[in-house]
Parts: structure tokens; C-alpha cells; sequence
């Protein structure tokens, strides 16, 4: 079975390198899967979550706030704004997050400040569905 080389990295460095046999991501205009061999892309990443398959079928999860995904037909690289592992989710400090961004968005009255507080909220959504899936995989 063929494989395809992903590293995915943050401000904060390297969060994955590895071997898989498919990669999906929250793509700006949609959830992207992307094997092996896949056409060149490059792509925006929205808040959510990156599944890394490997040859044993076993999925490793990382959640990215955005950033971008570069695709080449034996590499994906995803440059993360910010990127956590599964693990090191929080679903309560996300559920907490959530709320205060929700508080936000009602207190917002210029334009910028909908603006912001749409893209807060949105990125606490993300934040906390992905920890709660997380969360039944343990």
C-alpha cells in the first residue's frame, strides 16, 4: 500500500510527522480527503479537525484553529496557526470558551467587532465538537 509523507506544524513546531494512507481536512470550502498520489493543491484551512489514517487503518486526530494545507503527490503539509493532538483537548475548557464567544458575539455592535466575534465563535465550535468526538474515541 502506498503512502504519502505528513507534517503538520504550528508556530509552536512540529506537531506530526509521519506516514499515511490518508489525510482528511477542514478545507475552507469543505472537508478534503487526500491519498497518496493526490493532485497539487494549495487550500485555506478553516477551525476543526485533521485525521491522519495510517496503514493499519488507526486515525490520529489533531485539531487546527486554520491555517493553510499544501498538497503534493507525495507530501501534505499543513502550516497550523495553532495545532493541538487529540489528546491535549480540553472539552470543558473548550464547552467554556464557547460560551464566552457566544457572550461576545451579543455584545458586539460595530461591524469588526461581528466580524471577530463570528470568527471566535466559530473556532470555539470547532474546538469544542472536536473534543467532544475525541472524547468517545477514549
Amino acid at each position: 500500500m502506498s503512502t504519502i509523507r505528513v507534517d503538520i506544524v504550528s508556530a509552536e513546531g512540529e506537531i506530526h510527522k509521519g506516514e499515511a494512507v490518508m489525510v482528511f481536512a477542514p478545507a475552507k470550502m469543505g472537508e478534503v480527503g487526500i491519498a497518496p498520489r493526490h493532485a497539487p493543491m494549495l487550500t485555506a484551512l478553516k477551525p476543526g479537525e485533521v485525521r491522519v489514517q495510517d496503514e493499519e487503518g488507526k486515525e490520529k486526530s489533531f485539531y487546527v484553529t486554520g491555517g493553510m494545507l499544501e498538497v503534493q503527490p507525495t507530501r501534505v503539509t499543513i502550516l497550523a496557526d495553532t495545532a493541538l493532538r487529540g489528546d491535549q483537548l480540553d472539552a470543558a475548557a473548550a464547552l467554556a470558551a464557547q460560551k464566552e464567544a457566544e457572550e461576545a458575539l451579543k455584545g458586539a455592535s460595530e461591524e469588526t467587532d461581528l466580524a471577530r466575534a463570528q470568527a471566535e465563535l466559530e473556532e470555539a465550535q470547532a474546538r469544542y465538537r472536536a473534543a467532544q468526538k475525541l472524547k468517545g474515541k477514549r
